[in-house]
């Protein structure tokens, strides 16, 4: 038998292989640096290092017109194309639209069990207590 690969029992559960250990690793090495040669390249940023421009952020403008801001709701139209919707008249609007809660959330004593508002409220409740003790506890 050769040397290089030989193959002896140590003990009946392990074994050894004596083979060209070198030329082996060398192999796994060049198929690890293959393998990874084209994934996670860094992206040079933009606007960082010599000689770059630095790029400004530009918001909305802002309309200071008193006119157009009580007749047109100014910042409403999410399309680029079109205009802001004009501000209707009170009796133009439906009267649920009045209704609703525009302050803080009610608390759970405030509303009815029998209502779906209720168990949301009481499952949210829940989650927090839960994450607070959660937060706690140390592993």
């Amino acid at each position: 038998m050769s040397n290089s690969s030989m193959v002896c029992y140590v003990s009946p559960s392990t074994q050894c292989i004596k083979s060209n250990a070198g030329a082996f690793l060398s192999r796994i090495s060049t198929l690890n640096s293959i393998q990874t040669c084209g994934y996670a390249k860094k992206v040079a940023p933009k606007g960082k290092g010599k000689g770059m421009i630095k790029e400004e952020l530009k918001g909305p403008e802002v309309c200071k017109d008193p006119v157009r801001l009580t007749s047109y709701a100014v910042g409403v139209n999410i399309y680029k194309q079109g205009d802001d919707p004009k501000i209707k008249l009170p009796e133009e609007y439906p009267e649920w639209l009045f209704q609703l809660n525009l302050g803080e959330a009610k608390k759970l004593h405030e509303l009815e069990p029998d209502t779906w508002q209720y168990w949301k409220r009481l499952r949210k409740e829940n989650m927090w207590r839960n994450n607070k003790l959660r937060k706690g506890k140390k592993m």
